[in-house]
């Protein structure tokens, strides 16, 4: 993954000298050069090279030196080594090699957390919540979370052996996957009820804009007119590509600024503009959640759609990333990731370390809800319920089964159920106001 030890120090050290040559760059003393520090930083490195109590990892040394010098400015500029880069880059790309396994710690095992449709792990049976013991017989530890991950991601058509234990087997049992092509999609959907539509982003990928694309015509296809109203749920989303987010943003505007970016020199600024013919222009409104886990691209949407009055947000106060930061691919393969701009929304405020409010607050759980009601707990929920005596038809199980998974998900999600109620309140507004007058009074329908 990395060319000879020497060279890497060498490409560290000519940046600096590059820098120095070109601009010569003076200390914050003033009476130092850059140059004069590298003759400090090579004297350090040659003590602990020849002196230090036991042999050094070169690549592990300057690694650390990079880490170190990086530390000292935003929490966002880092360092990437060649395995963290090419994770990252298959995160946003939202395709890589594996069998379908979302995975999550517990103090003592590592978890299955989600499975994806169509997948080798989805096909071979393994579940959500079952453990994972060891992959290719090597025994996995749960603070190597990063680690598993990386095992199970391989070469399509490579075979993986996972072993699983599941909560009442009396010993665990060996899987052996194909890896395949897997595609992670940022963004899902579904109809809330009549006209309303729900989409999620989970993040912002390559491909995030056109998948809000196809969601919303899926929605207008299930709900066989166009629907009246749409929650945007950001909640918990990091953020991602800056252009993905323009373009989502532009999903819902025809004209203005959705964002302005600004790096050293104040003087030069970029704006993004919305497009007249990019995107659906409904007019149906539009309410976005967010919660303390939304950052950065979300906010930017957020900021946008909220500057613009084309959309309510609701929720609780966001994450406050106000900063933009280009990826640089370097000569051993890793990266380097570089704040050089911030961020403001159309009305010209930066929410950097402020985060965006809410227009309405609404916190994560409803404070008079009962234990039950906060479950989302029903008859059928409730361990030895009886069985209905009475046979329903496949098709009536699937309508019954779909609306009691979305009346759960509306009982076990406060701030969504707040969304919904809103956008479901104004449809109402709206259909009154299209009534004339003398039409109310005598009571037309």
């Amino acid at each position: 993954m990395t060319s000879a030890r020497g060279r890497v120090s060498a490409v560290f050290l000519a940046g600096f000298l590059f820098a120095t040559a070109a601009f010569g760059v003076k200390s914050a003393a003033g009476d130092e050069t850059t140059y004069q520090k590298i003759e400090i930083f090579s004297k350090v490195l040659h003590y602990v090279q020849t002196t230090y109590v036991e042999p050094i990892d070169q690549r592990q040394l300057m690694y650390g030196a990079i880490k170190g010098m990086l530390a000292t400015l935003d929490p966002h500029t880092v360092f990437m080594p060649p395995e963290e880069y090419r994770d990252m880059k298959e995160d946003t790309s939202g395709r890589f090699g594996g069998i379908g396994l979302e995975l999550d710690t517990s103090d003592t095992v590592l978890k299955v957390s989600g499975v994806l449709e169509n997948t080798p792990a989805e096909k071979a049976g393994i579940l959500v919540g079952d453990s994972i013991l060891s992959i290719d017989g090597e025994a996995v530890t749960p603070d190597d979370l990063r680690g598993a991950v990386r095992r199970i991601k391989g070469d399509k058509g490579t075979a993986v052996v996972l072993e699983v234990l599941r909560d009442g087997w009396e010993k665990p049992k060996d899987y052996s996957l194909l890896r395949a092509d897997i595609t992670v999609r940022s963004v899902s959907w579904r109809l809330l009820d009549e006209g309303i539509g729900y989409v999620k982003i989970n993040s912002f990928q390559e491909r995030t804009s056109e998948d809000l694309e196809k969601s919303l015509e899926k929605l207008d296809k299930e709900n066989k007119t166009p629907i009246t109203g749409l929650v945007l749920d950001l909640r918990g989303n990091p953020g991602g590509l800056l252009d993905q987010a323009v373009r989502v943003a532009d999903e819902f505007l025809d004209e203005g600024i959705i964002v302005t970016t600004a790096g050293r020199d104040p003087l030069r600024k970029e704006e993004e503009l919305a497009h007249r013919n990019r995107g659906r222009h409904d007019k149906y409104p539009v309410v976005i959640l967010m919660n303390g886990g939304s950052a950065s691209a979300s906010e930017i949407v957020a900021g946008a759609l909220q500057d613009h009055k084309r959309a309510v947000v609701m929720g609780t106060q966001s994450f406050g990333k106000g900063s933009v930061q280009t990826v640089i691919e370097l000569d051993d393969g890793s990266g380097l990731k570089l704040t050089i701009a911030k961020y403001y929304t159309p009305s010209g405020r930066s929410i950097q370390g402020l985060g965006i409010t809410p227009d309405v607050s609404v916190p994560d759980r409803d404070p008079a809800a009962t234990d039950a009601a906060a479950k989302g707990l029903r008859e059928s929920d409730l361990r030895g319920v009886l069985k209905n005596p009475n046979k329903a038809t496949t098709e009536s199980e699937k309508v019954a089964k779909a609306k009691r998974d979305l009346e759960q998900l509306m009982a076990n999600d406060y701030q969504l159920r707040r969304a919904h109620d809103t956008l479901l309140s104004w449809a109402i507004f709206q259909k009154g106001m299209t009534k004339a007058p003398n039409d109310v009074a005598k009571g037309a329908p």
